[in-house]
């Protein structure tokens, strides 16, 4: 059965770059290094596709062996309607556990990820939107986080929730997109070794 990997974003020009897109940007990179398909437009589900076999560079040797299948997806609604999009590709609670989502989080501080399985939405409009469509929270979770923090690495996470709207939506700066470059790398190990080795193993190596 192959692994569902969604990242959660807002389409439309306007929101490229910016802090709650990080999900969308961070899929978007995983999908060039693992040079899976070109990105579909699936009409009935509102999102884009790109389809393949993901599999980790340390099991080449045994061929065939530690490879999936993966297909990975773009939502084409905004936020809060995610799990209408993700309801098309994931049938089933059984279903959902084969499914990682990755996302932008204010509670890690930008240059950090973590990887966390069947837990709460932490007021993320997107991941309370596929918990509701899936009627289960046990799936995978990578969460990116967004948060700026201070010289010592303690978070500086903004406050208040016209101040959070504002930041999410605002464009990352240069500086900051060049340390996402490397999250995104760690992102894209990370949902190899979920999808061939499992969840366990990979919050292992990466949290």
């Amino acid at each position: 059965m192959a692994w569902i990997f969604v990242g959660l974003g807002n389409p439309g020009y306007e929101y490229e770059g910016t802090r709650h897109n990080t999900g969308r940007m961070a899929l978007e990179s995983f999908a060039k290094s693992a040079k899976l398909t070109e990105w579909k437009e699936d009409k009935k589900a509102k999102a884009l596709v790109s389809r393949g076999i993901v599999g980790h560079p340390s099991h080449k040797a045994s061929a065939g062996q530690g490879k999936t299948l993966a297909a990975l997806v773009l939502p084409n609604t905004f936020m809060n309607k995610s799990g209408a999009a993700v309801a098309k590709f994931v049938k089933s609670q059984k279903a959902a556990e084969r499914m990682a989502i990755v996302y932008d989080d204010l509670d890690l501080p930008l240059g950090t990820m973590k990887i966390s399985f069947n837990r709460g939405s932490g007021g993320h409009k997107g991941v309370e939107s596929i918990m509701k469509a899936v009627k289960t929270k046990k799936f995978t979770r990578v969460r990116v986080g967004v948060s700026p923090s201070t010289a010592s690495g303690a978070l500086r996470k903004p406050v208040g929730e016209k101040v959070v709207v504002n930041f999410i939506l605002t464009k990352f700066k240069a500086h900051e997109l060049e340390e996402l470059k490397k999250v995104f790398k760690r992102v894209s190990r990370a949902l190899e070794v979920i999808a061939t080795e499992g969840v366990g193993r990979a919050m292992n190596e990466f949290n």
